[in-house]
């Protein structure tokens, strides 16, 4: 994929087959590290699927023979000098985690995050998102309870409301240091 932002994308929508209402989206930048984690509270993934879960012919899909998803995830992050790692326990969730040196030449662009997360909310309005974003002590979070707690019953996934989201976030991404 050409930038983690697609990565995102494809891991949230295996957090959102898996039954999720809660998905925590965490991107951080810390010491020429760039560290992102999707923590959900779906069905959890069994012992003997995570065991090959980075092999792309091991997939828990039934249309098709492949998953790409996560170990495309996981080259990008090793290619970087980073590193990847994913658990998991039945019943409670999952949580994947890759780690990208921001300065090597082999780091995909972050991508726009804005838009990824707002098509979240505007594809899955029933879960509740969470973005924190740190770039080196400059922080800010989106969750979607808090703003669907002020919108007095205006469906959250309205145009106006996921625009609002989407601009909410390139605007602080900015103030907190630029976007990678």
């Amino acid at each position: 994929m050409r930038e983690l932002a697609l990565n995102i994308l494809d891991i949230v929508e295996n957090s959102v087959s898996a039954g999720s209402s809660i998905i925590e989206i965490d991107i951080s930048v810390k010491d020429n590290m760039l560290t992102i984690s999707i923590k959900d509270n779906g069905c959890g993934i069994s012992s003997d699927m995570l065991k090959n879960i980075t092999d792309p012919f091991v997939t828990s899909r039934t249309t098709r023979k492949v998953g790409m998803g996560i170990p495309l995830f996981k080259m990008a992050s090793e290619n970087s000098g980073g590193d990847f790692s994913i658990k998991s326990t039945k019943g409670v969730g999952t949580v994947v985690t890759a780690t990208f040196v921001v300065d090597n030449i082999d780091r995909p662009p972050l991508g726009n995050i804005a838009s990824t997360f707002s098509g979240l909310v505007y594809m899955n309005s029933d879960i509740r998102y969470i973005l924190k974003y740190n770039n080196n002590g400059k922080s800010f979070v989106v969750d979607t309870k808090e703003i669907e707690d002020n919108l007095d019953g205006i469906p959250i996934n309205e145009y106006e409301v996921v625009k609002f989201i989407e601009d909410m976030i390139k605007e602080n991404m900015l103030e907190s240091g630029g976007i990678l």
